[in-house]
């Protein structure tokens, strides 16, 4: 099992995004180091509470920074541009990168940022599959490209301006080939998107914002997007998120991981109770479909969604998961604020050096992998 990292980020009102701008790189400079797998970055444009706006250009920053995690849109919000311009975007960081990219995509869903470039009204649903429609056929064809697909507002063309004897009308390509990893993410139970997905063998992360038992149901979807197209679902392709919390003694991992009043991983949950209620996404949060929305509280949330612990605690809680869900490829960790940048390095530091070998060490005893949920 690989160990990821992912970011909003989430920070308190007051801090300057200077300095958390900074702070979000040394975790994902610190990550590289601790041999995580990968590195995901999200973007909004009008939350003052999650300062990068283009997570492209903030991880272009770590490039040099970095050896050999891979860098990952989490996501790019794809209604949000022109899928030509995207295209070559994520194409030249991919040059920039040498290969160590991860094309993290969703429509976007923030009616903030939306109201802001004017796409409100829009189906950005709509508006993401046609871009990313047409960001793969730039990819798949040569200039001058002509491409005009049924139902799609995106026509992308050099045709009537390309000078090819100077170079025009050329639009890059990846360095990986035919492209990079595309990764989705997936919020809501029973998520059709992640059909879609299946279909298209893009990869699925099921985001750390819902309750454990409605993990398979991504799989299910999955699986069956898969067997549409005549595949087979690969599970070493699922990566799951959790919040998760390690220290070296249960007071601490107790105290800062769930019930402090200052804890990050509270601030977390309340502030990210505020936003999916108002995104009527809240549904992710409950056990019960049935439930009421009154048992849903910033105690209830930090006490169901962050594993926490010291380093056989956390262990076992991983595994308890990976029985639940059955087996996936990939850990992502949640990362939060740093309170007390201590603890919040000391966290990351267990979770790669003890908690995942022997995780995975407890997996390759069992000789095969977990029941399929």
């Amino acid at each position: 099992m690989r160990l990821g990292y992912f970011t909003m980020p989430l920070h308190p009102m007051g801090r300057n995004c200077t300095e958390t701008l900074q702070e979000e790189r040394q975790a994902i400079i610190l990550a590289d180091k601790l041999g995580f797998y990968d590195a995901f970055v999200g973007e909004h444009l009008t939350e003052i509470t999650e300062n990068i706006v283009c997570s492209m250009l903030f991880l272009a920053t770590l490039v040099s920074d970095t050896k050999n995690i891979k860098l990952a849109t989490g996501t790019s919000n794809i209604s949000q541009w022109h899928p030509a311009m995207l295209a070559s975007h994520a194409a030249m960081f991919d040059h920039l990168a040498k290969g160590r990219f991860i094309f993290g995509i969703s429509p976007g869903i923030l009616r903030c940022d939306a109201e802001a470039l004017g796409i409100l009204d829009e189906d950005r649903n709509k508006l993401f599959a046609d871009a990313i429609d047409v960001i793969l056929e730039i990819w798949k064809r040569e200039q001058p490209y002509d491409i005009d697909l049924p139902n799609n507002r995106y026509k992308v063309t050099t045709r009537t301006t390309r000078r090819l004897e100077i170079g025009r009308g050329h639009l890059y390509k990846p360095y990986q080939n035919p492209h990079p990893e595309i990764v989705g993410t997936v919020v809501a139970p029973y998520s059709k998107g992640v059909i879609a997905m299946g279909r298209r063998d893009f990869h699925p992360l099921s985001a750390n914002f819902l309750m454990s038992k409605w993990l398979p149901t991504h799989w299910a979807n999955y699986e069956q997007g898969k067997k549409e197209v005549g595949k087979v679902a690969d599970r070493n392709d699922w990566r799951i998120a959790r919040t998760i919390f390690v220290a070296d003694n249960d007071k601490v991992a107790e105290s800062y991981g769930c019930t402090d009043a200052n804890s990050p991983y509270r601030y977390y949950w309340r502030l990210l109770l505020t936003k999916m209620i108002s995104a009527g996404r809240h549904a992710a949060f409950k056990l019960n479909e049935s439930d009421p929305d009154s048992i849903l509280t910033e105690e209830y949330l930090t006490d169901k969604l962050v594993l926490r612990g010291t380093v056989n605690k956390v262990v076992d809680q991983i595994l308890a998961l990976r029985e639940e869900t059955g087996d996936f490829g990939e850990l992502v960790y949640a990362g939060m604020d740093w309170v007390d940048p201590a603890l919040t390095k000391r966290s990351m530091e267990l979770m790669a050096t003890e908690v995942m070998p022997r995780v995975n060490a407890a997996i390759a005893r069992e000789g095969k992998p977990a029941r399929a949920a």
